[in-house]
Formats: structure tokens, C-alpha cells, sequence
């Protein structure tokens, strides 16, 4: 059975509002992407939660979480500007940008206590979620299989002081009760992280049904299967929208430099102290960072992953550059032979 939902309950906010001429308001359909396939988008309505709408050319560029405009005919019209955006390079070889959500006003970064807890693969997701302004919220899954959780706790925290981080047995409803703080009436939240984690048990347990199938993480090296396939946007009983993702075995950071910087921030700040302006931090004289290393101010691991997630989004950047570069002198190609093939065609008549 399709169910309706307000404005607000969808997470419509002034941003989006004046965005829109008095003409688009009286006229044409809102409707916010909560699931997105391989050639169509659902679409979430005033009058219905599950609105199929077509991809094509223009709608393509359309994730979960996006506002969208249609006519009376329910066809695309516009995508509305996103306050934030999550994208990443798409995993493997292929040489794209991969949108992951849009909209979204609180991330969750989850990881596990049973083999999966990495400081520098939650550097990694702070970037991310860094650079594109939303809050981060790290939430430690199975804490009732780790003996020492707030000594995992004291380490992230060691990231950046003021970074929210919650412990949880994600199965008990009180124990992710503290969760439900980001999650109040229109916000828009999203869970990321690795497989196995815990993701969609999370989501089970904040909406109250088994939206998602769980599986175990592999007993021989804890890594996680993937459970959850597509992204999709469900409404929390407790007002909020959960944005849900698959498991990633693979985030390659893309256009990230500002969320890079952000998250290493004590790096930068004490950059500015070096003796060379473009001091590399590695065996410069005058190297204010590496003296604080060597004070124990800062860990060697914090400059290494900077240094590596910097290299990262740059090489991919360039490389996403370089194809969009000729995808776009092949199609001037194309259509300069179709135009040389018309006059031709033209001048024998």
C-alpha cells in the first residue's frame, strides 16, 4: 500500500523553497528520489511513497535524497541544488563519478569491534563526510563482543576532540537510543561504511521492521558480506529519513581536498610553522610537523594517511579530468562528421 507524506516529513526546508519561482510552485510536482535502480528512480510524493520515474539523459545525474521537479504529466523537469553531496570514484577501474546521496544532514560512520576497527579507514569516511558539511557521527557497532570499548572510543575521539562517537550493540532498540538524536522530524541521516559492519542491523533496529537482510561477517578474517544492494530513503518512527547504503568495499576519495584538510586539520596548522612554504614533511630542516611527531604531539600514521588520501583525490581527479576531456572532443568529433556528412549529402541533391 503507498503512503503520503507532508513536505516537512520529507525533509523540505527554506533552502529548497526559495529555489522556486511562484510559476514552479503552483505548477509543477515535487518529489524527493528514495530509491534509485538501474532504469528508474522511486520517487517519494505528497500523495505517494513509491513514484516510479524513468532515467534518461537529463534525470541520470539524480541520486537518493535529491530534490526533483515534475510536470503534470510526471516527467522530469529539474533536479533542485543539493546543501550536500556525497561522491565518490567509482569502485574498480572504471573512470567515473560515482553520486552515493544528496541532502543528507547527519552521516553515521560505522565500524565494528570484532577485526574491523581501522583509525585511518575512518579517516578515510571523515574526509568524505568533512567535505561535504554535513555532521559525522562515529558509531561503533557490537560493542557487546569487545571487553575494552572505551579504550576504542578514546581513539577515535584522539582524531579531533569534538567528534561525536556512540558504542553500540546495534540488535538492542536502548542501547542505539542515543542515535536518535540526529534523527528528528525532516533530517535527513545516511549510514556508511564497510560490509559487514553492522549497517543494516542498524537500520532494522531504528525502524522497527527488517527492512534489510542481515548476514554475519566471515568467522575467518571478519570482513563483512554485503547485505544491503541498493540506496534507499525509509521515514523513521521517530520523524527522521534513514538513508541507507551498500557496504563499500572500496572508497576512492575524488574532489575531496577541502574534507582532506578538515579532518587533518593540526597538520595544516602547524604546516604554517614550517621553515619552507612547500616543506614535504619528510626530511626538511625547520619541519614543525615532523618535530611534533617526534614530541609525540601528533602520530607518524596521521601525516602518512594525509599524505596518502591527498595523492589519492588528486590522481583520481586528474584521471576523471582527463576522460571527461575526451568524451567531450569525441563528441565534438561526432558531430562534426554528422554535420560534413549532411552538407554532403546536401550538395549532391
Amino acid at each position: 500500500m503507498s503512503q503520503s507524506f507532508t513536505l516537512s516529513q520529507m525533509g523540505w526546508t527554506a533552502f529548497f523553497q526559495q529555489q522556486l519561482s511562484l510559476e514552479q510552485w503552483e505548477t509543477l510536482k515535487l518529489g524527493r528520489v528514495s530509491a534509485q535502480h538501474r532504469g528508474h528512480l522511486e520517487i517519494m510524493t505528497t500523495t505517494s511513497s513509491n513514484m516510479s520515474l524513468a532515467i534518461n539523459s537529463e534525470s541520470s545525474t539524480s541520486t537518493v535524497g535529491d530534490w526533483i521537479l515534475m510536470d503534470e504529466h510526471n516527467r522530469y523537469v529539474q533536479t533542485l541544488e543539493r546543501f550536500s553531496l556525497f561522491s565518490r570514484k567509482s569502485a574498480g577501474s572504471k573512470v567515473a563519478l560515482q553520486l552515493i546521496a544528496a541532502n543528507v544532514n547527519t552521516a553515521f560512520i560505522v565500524c565494528s569491534l570484532d577485526g574491523n576497527f581501522n583509525l585511518s579507514r575512518i579517516e578515510r569516511y571523515l574526509a568524505l563526510v568533512n567535505n561535504t558539511g554535513a555532521e559525522a557521527v562515529i558509531v561503533l557497532t557490537k560493542a557487546d563482543t569487545c571487553e575494552n570499548v572505551q579504550t576504542y572510543v578514546e581513539q577515535v575521539r584522539s582524531l579531533d576532540t569534538m567528534l561525536m562517537v556512540e558504542a553500540v550493540d546495534a540488535r538492542e532498540t536502548l542501547s542505539i537510543k542515543a542515535l536518535k538524536n540526529w534523527c528528528a522530524h525532516g533530517q535527513t541521516v545516511v549510514f556508511i561504511g564497510s560490509s559487514g559492519v553492522g549497517k543494516s542491523t542498524l537500520v532494522n533496529t531504528l525502524l522497527n521492521v527488517d527492512t534489510q537482510v542481515t548476514s554475519p561477517s566471515r568467522a575467518d578474517d571478519n570482513r563483512g558480506r554485503h547485505t544491503t544492494t541498493s540506496r534507499s530513503l525509509h521515514l523513521i518512527p521517530s520523524g527522521g529519513l534513514l538513508l541507507d547504503t551498500p557496504g563499500m568495499r572500496e572508497l576512492q576519495l575524488v574532489d575531496c581536498e577541502d574534507g582532506i584538510e578538515s579532518t587533518f586539520s593540526e597538520i595544516g596548522e602547524l604546516a604554517e610553522h614550517c621553515q619552507f612554504s612547500n616543506c614535504q614533511h619528510q626530511s626538511e630542516p625547520g619541519c614543525a610537523v615532523k618535530a611534533a611527531i617526534v614530541a609525540g604531539d601528533v602520530e607518524q600514521r596521521r601525516l602518512t594517511n594525509y599524505d596518502k588520501l591527498l595523492r589519492e583525490q588528486a590522481r583520481n581527479g586528474a584521471t576523471l579530468a582527463e576522460t571527461r576531456s575526451k568524451d567531450r572532443n569525441l563528441g565534438r568529433f561526432y558531430r562534426d562528421v554528422q554535420l560534413e556528412a549532411k552538407q554532403r549529402k546536401g550538395k549532391t541533391r
